[in-house]
């Protein structure tokens, strides 16, 4: 399907939302957020009337491209884990470089991942921007969101003039939680699952999602919070139910923050009782850095010449934030004096937050405000990207009784299972330039392919 029919599919879709047909889209849309209970903390998870559209060529084009990426990252970490010296450039901590060493029973680091990208036109128009190696949200909440957009009545007249293909994410997560675990048992044989996170996050609503997937397949499954689980008599319990396969939700540096390297759940996975997905050593690719170092030339002998390319088309120039010489485009620069004259094309981003948390654009700020920036992230472990274009789209909304197309800016964050396959993608629509949810700034959108019937 070509471009001007990718463009056609959205101008088809608006056209259809006559006055009352989006008002009882809109109404559909509210009734079921609301009975399903698709929320994020309190706030329904999306606000828009249309679904993000790719063609089956695009998929295509970013599955490619991730496995690539993703076997590039890999590469990377493996050889980090032999070389000390290649592993501090991920910025661990003391503990964490204790943890990573802790081999979690199945060969890969993130049997289940999201990379974070923007999708704008070109065949190198794909960046990804960030790697989401330990906890990626929304997998259940892509495929709720999907059902939900299918009973719209709008859906459905647009569904006569053209094919909408649903991609899911959630069973791709369930079947990279299953096969660690399988790995790690030696055997096939159904786990009781536990889902771990405080009993607070805005995302419980999903953990929900997950837990009936799991009991649809007739998989035990609790959720607790990790300052409730036990860990006696070589067995790990979470809700009073002995389980053996943590889907770990709760980030592993509020995990130890919070509770200690001594906390039961630490001690179960170290001393394998119980099997944890995913585990310590997710903490090196997790890092904001790997897409540092993935990318900067001292490293580029580790990748092969199909690895190598897609690092250089696709991951936007990244460094770790401190005093050297490096390469741009080809030519030698002075780091910090570059960052300091380049704000406008840079952003300065924590090596291990989220949500947004800590993120300077620099075109969005003054000078006064960018030196405060490099000074912050010379005093803790930062990383400066490139700038990259930030697509966007029209979505309609139901506002105010009232229909509204307005320009949303549009994310792209494939699931990844196994490490090397994509399995559905996330969406997210901001008029922030962060697109985070967490962060307050958008909604999520679920993703269809598109072909004309």
């Amino acid at each position: 399907m070509s471009g001007i029919n990718y463009s056609l599919a959205i101008a088809r879709y608006h056209d259809l939302l006559t006055p009352a047909l989006a008002e009882a889209s809109h109404e559909w849309l509210h009734d079921l957020l609301v009975r399903k209970h698709l929320v994020f903390g309190e706030r329904l998870l999306c606000s828009v009337l249309r679904p993000r559209f790719l063609t089956h060529g695009q998929y295509r084009h970013v599955a490619r491209t991730c496995h690539l990426v993703m076997t590039a990252l890999e590469t990377v970490r493996l050889a980090a884990m032999q070389d000390a010296t290649l592993r501090a450039e991920f910025g661990l901590q003391a503990w964490e470089e204790t943890l990573v060493h802790v081999h979690p029973g199945y060969p890969i680091a993130s049997p289940t991942s999201r990379l974070d990208a923007f999708f704008a036109h070109g065949q190198d128009g794909l960046k990804f921007t960030e790697f989401n190696a330990e906890t990626p949200a929304g997998a259940a909440y892509n495929d709720a969101l999907t059902d939900v957009f299918l009973a719209l009545p709008v859906m459905a007249a647009f569904s006569r003039s053209y094919a909408c293909t649903p991609a899911p994410a959630a069973p791709g997560v369930i079947h990279a939680l299953l096969n660690a675990y399988e790995v790690w048992r030696g055997t096939r044989e159904r786990p009781v699952v536990a889902i771990l996170d405080w009993s607070d996050v805005p995302t419980y609503s999903e953990f929900e999602l997950f837990q009936q997937r799991f009991r649809a397949l007739g998989i035990d499954c609790v959720i607790d919070d990790p300052r409730h689980c036990e860990y006696r008599d070589g067995r790990l319990y979470a809700s009073g139910t002995p389980v053996n396969l943590i889907y770990k939700r709760v980030l592993i540096d509020e995990l130890v923050e919070r509770c200690g390297l001594e906390h039961d759940v630490v001690r179960a996975v170290r001393e394998r009782a119980v099997c944890m997905v995913n585990s310590f050593p997710c903490k090196v690719l997790h890092k904001k850095a790997s897409l540092a170092v993935v990318s900067d030339e001292r490293f580029q002998h580790l990748l092969d010449n199909e690895q190598r390319a897609a690092v250089r088309a696709h991951v936007p120039w990244t460094r770790v934030m401190r005093e050297r010489t490096t390469l741009h485009d080809g030519r030698t620069i002075d780091l910090l004096p570059w960052v300091a004259a380049n704000r406008e094309r840079l952003v300065l981003k924590p090596n291990d937050e989220y949500g947004g948390k800590g993120i300077v654009l620099g075109w969005t700020v003054d000078s006064e405000t960018w030196q405060g920036a490099i000074r912050t992230a010379l005093a803790s472990p930062h990383i400066v990207q490139e700038r990259v274009e930030v697509p966007s789209e029209p979505f309609p909304a139901w506002v105010d009784g009232a229909l509204q197309v307005s320009d949303r800016m549009l994310d792209t964050a494939p699931y990844m299972s196994g490490g090397v396959v994509m399995e559905g993608c996330l969406t997210r629509i901001s008029q922030d330039p962060l697109l985070n949810v967490t962060a307050g700034g958008g909604s999520n959108v679920p993703t269809f392919l598109v072909e004309e019937r």
